[in-house]
C-alpha cells in the first residue's frame, strides 16, 4: 500500500512475501490439485489476514497470484537453467517458500504432475489479470459457460465478470467509474457508442472502446443498455440474437417497463431495469433496482455489489421506478437549481458571482451529508436552524409564500408522469 491507502495494480515483493507466510500457515492441499483453485474458504482466511497488513487485494485477485506463482514453479522445475520467470517481480526472493509449500505437502512425482499445471501458464498474463478474455469474442451458445453461472450467481467473483456497456453518456460513465472503484478490472469492461464523441473518456479509464453493441454484448456477462429510451426497440433487435442465458442485462433507460424489456428480448432473459442518477459520476449517487420476472435474488445482489461504489444502492418494485426518476434522476436538476438561486440571491445583496457559487454549492453538500448522516427528518433539521425571530425563519416565511413546497411536489409529479408517458410510448414503439 503507497501512503494514500490507494491499492496497488502491481504486486510488490513485499506483499507478495507476506501472501506466502499466510499460505505457509494454511492448508494449501486443496490449492494443487490442477487449473482451479477450489478452496475458497482458504483464500477468504488470507484476504482478511492480507486486509488486516494494509493490502486491499480480493479474493480473486489473490487467487490469481496464486496460480500465476504456482505456474512459476512448475517452469522452473521443468526447465531449471532457464531464467526466472520475467512475470514475477523478485521470483528469487520466495522461490524457496514456494518449494516449501509445494513439495512438502505435495512432492512432485516425475513430470506428470508438472504438466498437470501446465494450463496455469496458459490462462495468467499479469498480476491479478487473466487471459479469459480476448477481444473480440465469438458469441458463445447456450449450453456452455459453467464458469460464467458460478461467477454470475457469486458476488465475490466481481474481478472475473465481463462488464458491457451500450452507450457512452454520462450515465454510462458515471457507472463504468463506480464499477472500477470496486473489483472490476478495465480489462473486463467494454462499450460500444455509434460515434467516438464520448469514448475517449472510457479510453482514459483503460475500457475499450467499440462501435458495434453485437460486439459488446458477445463479450460481456453484464450488459448495462445505457440509450436514450426512443432508441430502446432499436437496440434491443439488433442485440436480441446474441442475449443468453449468461447475460443479465439492464436497462437504465427512462420509463422503459420491464414488460417491454423482456417482449424485446429472448425468452427467459434475464431483465433488470435500473434508474440513476447523475450523481455517480462523483460516487455519489442514488439508484433503485428493479428485477424482471426472470431475475432471481441472486442476480440483485450481483447487481448490488457492482453498483455499490456508486452511491446508494436500493431495489423495490418497478412501480418505484418512475417515482424514482421524478424525485431523484430528474431531481438533481431541482437542486441545482435551487443552489443556483442561493447563489444569485447573494450576488444581489454584494457577494461576488465565484464566491456566491462556491458557498452556495458547499452549503447543499453539507446539508445533504447532514440529512444523510445524521438520520433526522429534514423538518426536524429545518426547525434546528430556525431561531425565534431569527433570519432562517423569515426566509423560510418568504418561501412559503412563493409556493415552494408546492411548486418542488408539483414537479416531482411532472416528472415522474413523463416517465410514464416515455414508458407507454415505448411500449406502443416496441409492438409496432
Amino acid at each position: 500500500m503507497d501512503d494514500s491507502g490507494i491499492k496497488k495494480q502491481n504486486w510488490d515483493v513485499k506483499e507478495t512475501e507476506l501472501f506466502l507466510e499466510i499460505l505457509k500457515e494454511l492448508d494449501m492441499k486443496k490449492c494443487l490439485d490442477g487449473r482451479k483453485v477450489r478452496n475458497n474458504k482458504l483464500f477468504k482466511v488470507a484476504h482478511r489476514r492480507m486486509t488486516a497488513a494494509g493490502y486491499h487485494r480480493s479474493v480473486d485477485q489473490l487467487k490469481f497470484r496464486w496460480k500465476l506463482l504456482k505456474s512459476a514453479y512448475y517452469k522452473c522445475k521443468r526447465e531449471p537453467h532457464s531464467p526466472a520467470p520475467t512475470k514475477i517481480q523478485g521470483w528469487w526472493r520466495y522461490e524457496k517458500t514456494m518449494i516449501a509449500i509445494m513439495e512438502s505437502r505435495h512432492p512432485l512425482v516425475g513430470a506428470g504432475v508438472m504438466n498437470s499445471d501446465r494450463n496455469d501458464e496458459v490462462t495468467e498474463d499479469s498480476d491479478g489479470e487473466a487471459s479469459i478474455l480476448h477481444w473480440p469474442q465469438p458469441c458463445p451458445d447456450n449450453t456452455t459457460q459453467n464458469l460464467d453461472l458460478i461467477i454470475k450467481m457469486d458476488p465475490e467473483m466481481d474481478t472475473q465478470l465481463k462488464i458491457g456497456f451500450i452507450g457512452a453518456g454520462n450515465m454510462a460513465f458515471g457507472i463504468a467509474k463506480g464499477i472500477l472503484s470496486g473489483n472490476v478490472l478495465p480489462v473486463n469492461v467494454s462499450v460500444s457508442a455509434p460515434s467516438s464523441r464520448n469514448l475517449g473518456r472510457f479510453q482514459e479509464l483503460g475500457i475499450a472502446v467499440t462501435h458495434s453493441n453485437i460486439e459488446v454484448v458477445c463479450g460481456s456477462d453484464v450488459v448495462f443498455v445505457a440509450v436514450k429510451p426512443h432508441l430502446i426497440p432499436l437496440v434491443l433487435n439488433e442485440i436480441s440474437q446474441h442475449v443468453t442465458d449468461r447475460h443479465t442485462v439492464v436497462s437504465v433507460a427512462a420509463g422503459v417497463t420491464l414488460a417491454t424489456l423482456e417482449e424485446l428480448l429472448p425468452e427467459n432473459s434475464v431483465v433488470i431495469r435500473l434508474m440513476p442518477n447523475l450523481p455517480c459520476m462523483v460516487q455519489e449517487g442514488a439508484l433503485l433496482f428493479a428485477r424482471g420476472t426472470h431475475a432471481k435474488p441472486d442476480d440483485g445482489a450481483l447487481l448490488r455489489s457492482l453498483l455499490h461504489r456508486c452511491g446508494l444502492v436500493e431495489e423495490g418494485p418497478e412501480t418505484w421506478i418512475d417515482i424514482h426518476t421524478g424525485l431523484s434522476g430528474s431531481g438533481v436538476a431541482f437542486v441545482y437549481l435551487f443552489a443556483e438561486a442561493l447563489a444569485e440571491g447573494a450576488v444581489k445583496m454584494g457577494m461576488p458571482s465565484a464566491l456566491a457559487q462556491s458557498i452556495a454549492s458547499q452549503t447543499v453538500l453539507g446539508a445533504g451529508r447532514l440529512l444523510r448522516d445524521s438520520g433526522k427528518h429534514p423538518a426536524q433539521l429545518r426547525s434546528d436552524v430556525c431561531t425565534p425571530g431569527g433570519t432562517t425563519i423569515y426566509g423560510l416565511h418568504t418561501l412559503e409564500q412563493g409556493g415552494m413546497r408546492a411548486t418542488t411536489m408539483s414537479a416531482v409529479e411532472s416528472a415522474t408522469e413523463r416517465a410514464r408517458e416515455l414508458g407507454r410510448k415505448s411500449a406502443a414503439g416496441s409492438r409496432k
